[in-house]
């Protein structure tokens, strides 16, 4: 099985707990990664290059998807819309469209780089926190997706919805490192991201998807 992953940190938990899964698995079945950003992590799913991905969820309506996605109650912190011209970011599929959905006017920066401005003081406007003032609701950035394997990728997304995820301090202090803040940002950024779509982010991503069909 190759599994595509998008390389930003909102991500980390899931990572930690597929490798801890795999590597407990009696059957070891075959494994493998692909690291990339949201836009070339929907291309490789869509080729086949990958077998399972966290792909943008203005892709996911293409594919059988699991009930997993990577989601926002308000803010995010990770995803920002930065004063000036319009401008996609080209690492992104989801958030370039929801800016659009939203009439609003920027540059549009996600990820690890979008969480490290908003940490170092910068200015801008959270798009999910946009989005729930429109709407009430959460935001789905990406769901969980696949092409095959179907009993194994339901299977996992089974088991880490009902687990409750401990990262090692060596993983934050790693990973916190590579982004130049700390393992408490780290830590407190990811409080705020959860990955089981309940009914109100069903309803969310349902009215997403409309809406970005009319805005096209």
């Amino acid at each position: 099985m190759l599994f595509g992953s998008i390389s930003y940190l909102n991500l980390l938990p899931f990572q930690v707990f597929l490798k801890r899964t795999i590597s407990h698995n009696a059957t070891k079945m075959s494994f493998g990664y692909k690291r990339a950003v949201p836009s070339a992590i929907n291309k490789a799913l869509k080729r086949r290059a990958v077998n399972a991905a966290f792909i943008s969820s203005v892709e996911s309506k293409k594919y059988r998807c699991t009930n997993l996605g990577i989601i926002a109650h308000k803010k995010v912190y990770s995803v920002l819309l930065l004063e000036g011209e319009n401008e996609s970011d080209p690492a992104s599929a989801t958030s370039n469209q929801l800016a659009k959905v939203l009439d609003l006017q920027g540059k549009v920066l996600i990820g690890d780089a979008a969480l490290k401005h908003y940490l170092d003081g910068g200015k801008g406007i959270d798009l999910a926190e946009a989005w729930y003032d429109k709407t009430g609701l959460p935001f789905v950035f990406a769901r969980l997706c696949y092409n095959k394997h179907s009993k194994d990728i339901q299977r996992i997304a089974h088991l880490f919805s009902h687990t409750k995820m401990h990262i090692p301090q060596y993983i934050l202090k790693k990973e916190a490192k590579k982004r130049g803040i700390t393992p408490k940002q780290l830590t407190w950024y990811l409080g705020h991201i959860y990955y089981q779509l309940d009914d109100k982010a069903k309803k969310s991503l349902k009215l997403f998807l409309k809406q970005s069909r009319e805005a096209n």
